[in-house]
């Protein structure tokens, strides 16, 4: 009898501590919806920006991707995400897919502009930068970034011998065209 009560309070206090630490889990990452009025951007590539990303304004989430669709026209990501009602977005604002970390979630950047004009629900961020993967990063880097990372090299001097390039004055000779 003593074991069983002794089982109860320990499954009890499991519980307990899950429960806490489901509590947890949701307060740090602050994984809540944004609900608000609906924005769009169009993007070359979207490449780890997820249904339910955050989209953020000086680092400070404002809102939520709610949709992607490829435009059967021009083949663009169109992303469709709401804003928090008491954000008004300047119209000549910027949007970018920017990374927590080198290998973080993505999410939306928005960058205020200076328009007095603000965009109305439903319209359209014009000035977008896509995302960088980080397979096209590594790759720029060995390909051709490595010789950038090398200590550079002494210039080594012209023989004494070898004559000056056609065209080209030789040491005390009056340059072409100089005055005499």
């Amino acid at each position: 009898m003593q074991n069983s009560v002794l089982e109860t309070l320990l499954g009890a206090v499991v519980i307990v501590v899950a429960a806490g630490f489901l509590i947890f889990v949701f307060s740090v990452t602050d994984s809540r919806a944004v609900a608000g009025y609906e924005l769009a951007a169009r993007f070359d590539r979207v490449d780890g920006l997820e249904i339910g990303s955050d989209v953020r304004m000086g680092g400070i989430k404002i809102g939520t991707i709610r949709s992607q669709t490829l435009d059967p026209q021009t083949y663009v990501a169109i992303v469709r995400f709401s804003v928090d009602p008491n954000i008004k977005v300047p119209a000549d604002s910027s949007a970018s897919i920017e990374s927590e970390s080198l290998l973080g979630r993505r999410y939306l950047a928005i960058v205020p502009g200076g328009d007095d004009r603000v965009l109305a629900p439903g319209e359209e961020i014009r000035f977008t930068q896509a995302s960088v993967s980080l397979e096209q990063l590594l790759g720029k880097f060995l390909g051709g970034g490595i010789t950038t990372l090398q200590a550079p090299q002494p210039a080594t001097p012209a023989p004494a011998a070898a004559a000056p390039a056609l065209g080209m004055p030789t040491l005390g000779a009056p340059a072409l065209g100089a005055p005499k």
